[in-house]
């Protein structure tokens, strides 16, 4: 993901601490993490889910089901919600 390469190192740290305890636990159980802030996202980004992990930036993934659940992460970035409503193409 590019914008996981442009990440700052600490950034990229607690993405992987996320994603690795997704794996371990389930996402149910990371979702309630107080510290991650997960939220779905209303309007344009209707469907959408972010993470915190950092001040300021966010990683932005939906969740699919086909099949089996599927986490596709979309974004990491900024907090630039124009960017993930550009993203999404509306």
């Amino acid at each position: 993901m590019k914008s996981l390469a442009k990440a700052p190192k600490h950034v990229v740290a607690k993405y992987s601490l996320w994603r690795a305890q997704v794996i371990e636990h389930g996402l149910e159980v990371v979702q309630k993490i107080p510290s991650y802030h997960d939220e779905l996202l209303s309007g344009k980004l209707k469907g959408i889910r972010s993470i915190r992990l950092s001040d300021g930036y966010r990683a932005y993934y939906r969740i699919t089901k086909v099949g089996l659940i599927c986490i596709i992460v979309e974004e990491i970035n900024k907090h630039d919600y124009k960017a993930i409503e550009r993203l999404f193409g509306e």
